[in-house]
């Protein structure tokens, strides 16, 4: 399989949620670094570290037979030459069920590479619950 060279950290995050909406473990894993120091954090879920970690978490999702839809707000990026840091907001929508759909909160972090650029980390968790609200500002957490 030959591997994109995505010449964005916009193009490596579409081809993302690309591959996790179609379940495709290898587009998925074709956008992540072929690091042992990648990190993936699943809402609710472990730490996950290195190229065979982070492909078994995605392949223990897929297998679940689960078909999810993205839509993608409040997108805060900041990026240096080598670096990208993406902040979002998941709406995540099961296909075939009528709840509303999910919100989680999510960290996408891109490397350039010789390959172009590549996921090093995603971290996701549950956004607050309604009600809840996000701030700027200092507010009580556990860290």
């Amino acid at each position: 399989m030959k591997l994109a060279a995505y010449t964005t950290p916009q193009e490596a995050e579409a081809a993302f949620y690309e591959a996790f909406q179609s379940a495709d473990l290898e587009a998925m894993m074709g956008v992540w670094a072929d690091d042992e120091d990648i990190v993936c954090v699943h809402p609710n879920g472990a730490r996950q570290v290195g190229v065979d970690a982070v492909r078994e978490s995605w392949r223990r999702i897929f297998a679940s037979g689960q078909r999810l839809r993205f839509r993608l707000e409040e997108a805060h990026h900041l990026q240096t030459m080598v670096l990208s840091v993406h902040c979002v907001i998941e709406h995540i929508a099961v296909q075939g069920d009528d709840r509303p759909p999910a919100k989680v909160i999510a960290t996408n972090v891109f490397q350039r590479s010789a390959r172009g650029w590549r996921m090093v980390v995603h971290h996701a968790s549950p956004a607050p619950a309604a009600g809840g609200r996000e701030t700027r500002g200092v507010t009580k957490t556990l860290h």
